[in-house]
Order: structure tokens, then sequence, then C-alpha cells
């Protein structure tokens, strides 16, 4: 928001209508009754600046109407599959800068006379680490294709954006571990892999939320006939 000229907003166009009462629009930096906060100090992701708005008395022509009035909810529903997959790559890579700087450190760091990667303790945390990325990848991968190929990918990017938030963050607090004090304090790049990955388990849908839409769309694919009653 602090840099963009342009941002779209949702708005109760008809109260009484509910989520088919939601419409989209585009607004423009410095148009009446429209301002734009500080940015907030956030915990991770802080090159991404993120602020508040602030809409008081402002008129917004028909103009700029995005879509169709009473479509904005729907329409936001279809770009969270494609945004939580983004995020989900985004998560992979966040684990993948944590797990590459934890085995080259590994591979640096002399303990008790010799190298921390032959201990293991170290060796199992970075085979998990390894393998859990991969996997990640592997969800992420099969979402954004099928996306590609114009199929419905609601619950396989909730599945790609659900394990690879959580593995960013387990990968992360792993790589800690393996710096030791070293990974705790702002002179080593692993805190900040660890700060970065939380918003993953919270933007474009929480955990707890993807986990209800898993569940629904499961048992909509599973779904088993009902068998007519006896009398």
């Amino acid at each position: 928001s602090t840099y963009a000229d342009y941002c779209v907003v949702m708005a109760r166009t008809n109260p009484e209508k509910g989520k088919a009462g939601i419409s989209a629009f585009i607004l423009e930096k410095g148009m009446p009754g429209y301002t734009i906060g500080k940015p907030m100090n956030k915990l991770g992701m802080r090159a991404s600046d993120t602020t508040e708005l602030f809409f008081e008395d402002c008129p917004v022509p028909q103009a700029n109407l995005l879509g169709k009035e009473g479509e904005g909810y729907f329409n936001a529903l279809e770009i969270l599959d494609g945004g939580r997959i983004s995020i989900a790559a985004m998560c992979v890579g966040i684990a993948r800068g944590a797990f590459e700087n934890a085995i080259h450190y590994a591979q640096e760091r002399s303990a008790f006379g010799k190298k921390i990667h032959q201990y293991q303790a170290i060796k199992m945390k970075l085979a998990d680490m390894a393998t859990q990325i991969d996997a990640a990848r592997l969800l992420v991968m099969r979402s954004a294709t099928m996306k590609d190929q114009g199929k419905d990918v609601n619950l396989e990017s909730a599945m790609a954006k659900v394990y690879s938030s959580e593995i960013a963050l387990k990968v992360a607090d792993e790589a800690i571990q393996i710096y030791g004090g070293y990974g705790y304090i702002k002179e080593y790049p692993v805190e900040k892999y660890y700060r970065d990955a939380k918003l993953g388990t919270i933007g474009e849908g929480t955990s707890e939320i993807l986990r209800m839409v898993i569940a629904r769309d499961l048992v909509k694919r599973y779904a088993i006939e009902e068998k007519a009653e006896l009398v």
C-alpha cells in the first residue's frame, strides 16, 4: 500500500444479500477520503510494507467497479487458489534457504573434535528437513500444474499451502537448533527465515481454516450415496 498507486477494495453494496452483496472496486491513490497509514512494524517479511487503509466519505465512481456487482466475494475465492499456491511456493523457498544455511554450517562447525554434521542427531535433522522440503515442493508442483491445466485446485492448493507453510516453520526452527546459540542472533541468517516463515501459516487462509477446507472437499470427493431406509 505504501508504494502502490492502485488497490482493490471489497465493499458491501447490498448488505441484505450477504456474500452476494459484496463487490470489488479499484481505488487510486489521491482519491478524496482515501488515505494510507504508516507501515506496520512486523515480526517478519519486513521488506514488504503492510499498512492500514482508511476510507472516510470516500465516493467511488461506478466506472471503478471491478467485474460485476455482487461478485466480489466469489471472485476473491477463485483468486485465493492461485494465491495459496504462490504462498506455498514461497514457503518452500524459505525452507530451502534455512536448510542450505544449516547444512553448510554443519560442515563448518566443529564440536568435541569433529564436524557437527557427523553427529547422529544432526544427521537425522538434516535428513528430515530435506525430505520434508521435497514433499512440500511436490505438493506445490502438483497444484501449480493442475492450475495451469484449468482444473479445480481448491483441495490441492489448500493441502500444498498448509503443508509447505508448516514445514517452512519447522525447518527454520531446526536450522536454528543446528546453529545453536548463534541461530538466535541476528548476525546469522536463520533467525530471519524463522520470522518470515510464520506468515505462511496465517496469510491467504490460516492453517486452521484450510484444514476445514480440506476436510470439506474430501467429504465431497469421497461422498457415499445415502441408502433409502427400509419401511
